[in-house]
Parts: structure tokens; C-alpha cells; sequence
């Protein structure tokens, strides 16, 4: 008689999964790194890069990007976070998913700017700043790219969880692509990073999203399975 098969639980599955994305972010924020440190590859673009975003400057786009990193920054997009946590969970009950976005984004936060101290690398010249003096950190990674990375992709996620369908996810996934990729532009446009700083920041994230769905497995698998049943929370069957 042949014996039972014994499949992974699908809560181990997810964690799985998590894992790997996990890994697939660190390594290619490692490879970004050493693209860095050697000054090849993405790296080569880092000045002629700045060089052209500085020459097509204008006033109304500048103003407009400015804005966007202002909204993405260290202080606005916290009080944002915060205070979206705290109604989700006051009014909504979802108290599990606001804690997961907003640890996400202090973990996320903490690590940049260890890592910040860490490589020491310097930004572009001041002289290329809209606004001169306005940063005070080292360029690598990008915070603000790292925050709206962060808080964009763990959103999309929690959003699938709580509405597990295709539609959902390619819309997130949509909004995040244009969302961040806006953020990090503003970076590059307004003069404060190099490429590989943006580029490295949303590889971090990308790290961070896999932390969270290890961590939140469970709901991850079952979202999963309703999704793929076409059935979503609290329906029959």
C-alpha cells in the first residue's frame, strides 16, 4: 500500500515564498552595493544621469517634484502612515495590518539609515540641489525611495490579503510601479541621489515586503487559496 503523501501546509508554503522574495531584494541590494563600491555597471549611469535630469529642469516640474518629495518624506509620510494605522484599526478592527505596515516602515526606516551610516557615501554635489543644504545624511540608500517602496508595496499586499483577487493585485501592483517610480525621479530630478541610490532603496523594500509575508503567512495563504476559489472574506461555501 503506497504511503501518504505529505505536502507543505500552505502557511509554510507562503513562508516560503516570503523567504525568497526576502532574499531575491538583499541580493540584489548586495549586487547594487558592489555595483557602488566599484563604480561599474548601473553605477556608470549615477553622473551622466544626474547631468541630464539638471538640464531639463523647469519651474513648474520642479515645483510639482517637490512637492512629491516632500509628501514622501521623513516627517509627512510617518504622520500619513500613523494616522491611516490608527483609523484602520479604531474604525476597521484591522489592527494586525496597521501594525504590519507601520513596523514594516520603521524596520524599513531603521535599516536605511544604519546602513546610511554605515557606507558613508557621499551625495551628489550640492551644487546640483534645488535646494542647497536641505540633506545632511549620506546618499545610499534613498530614504525617501525606501519609505514610498515600503509603504506602497506592504499597502498593495495587505490590500490582496483583505481582497484577494487578480484585479487587486495588478492594480496595486500598477500603483506601486508608478508611485515609487515617481518618488525615486523626484530624488534624481531635485539632485539628491544618484541612481544606484533609488535602485538599491527599492531592492531594500522589496526585502522588507518578504519579511512581511513571512511574518503574516497565514492570512497570506489563505488570501491566496480565496483567490484562487474566486471567493472573498465572509462568503459561503
Amino acid at each position: 500500500m503506497p504511503e501518504p503523501t505529505h505536502r507543505p501546509a500552505p502557511a509554510t508554503v507562503a513562508g516560503w515564498v516570503g523567504t525568497a522574495v526576502m532574499l531575491v531584494g538583499l541580493v540584489a541590494f548586495v549586487g547594487i552595493y558592489d555595483w557602488v563600491r566599484e563604480g561599474e555597471d548601473l553605477a556608470v549611469l549615477d553622473q551622466p544621469l544626474l547631468d541630464l535630469l539638471v538640464s531639463v529642469r523647469s519651474p513648474a516640474l520642479t515645483w510639482l517634484l517637490t512637492a512629491i518629495t516632500t509628501v514622501s518624506g521623513p516627517v509627512v509620510l510617518p504622520i500619513l502612515v500613523a494616522s491611516g494605522g490608527l483609523v484602520a484599526g479604531v474604525r476597521y478592527g484591522q489592527w494586525r495590518s496597521a501594525l504590519l505596515l507601520v513596523g514594516a516602515m520603521a524596520t524599513a526606516a531603521g535599516v536605511a539609515m544604519l546602513i546610511k551610516v554605515v557606507t558613508g557615501r557621499a551625495r551628489p554635489a550640492e551644487e546640483f540641489w534645488v535646494v542647497p543644504g536641505a540633506e545632511t545624511s549620506a546618499s545610499f540608500p534613498s530614504g525617501h525611495t525606501v519609505g514610498a517602496a515600503t509603504f506602497l508595496l506592504v499597502l498593495g499586499y495587505l490590500a490582496w490579503v483583505n481582497h484577494p483577487t487578480l484585479a487587486t493585485a495588478v492594480r496595486w501592483f500598477l500603483a506601486a510601479v508608478l508611485g515609487i517610480g515617481l518618488v525615486a525621479f523626484s530624488r534624481l530630478y531635485l539632485g539628491y541621489h544618484w541612481l544606484t541610490d533609488t535602485v538599491a532603496a527599492m531592492a531594500l523594500a522589496v526585502a522588507v515586503l518578504g519579511a512581511v509575508v513571512v511574518v503574516d503567512r497565514r492570512r497570506a495563504a489563505d488570501a491566496f487559496g480565496r483567490m484562487l476559489a474566486g471567493r472573498r472574506p465572509g462568503d459561503g461555501g
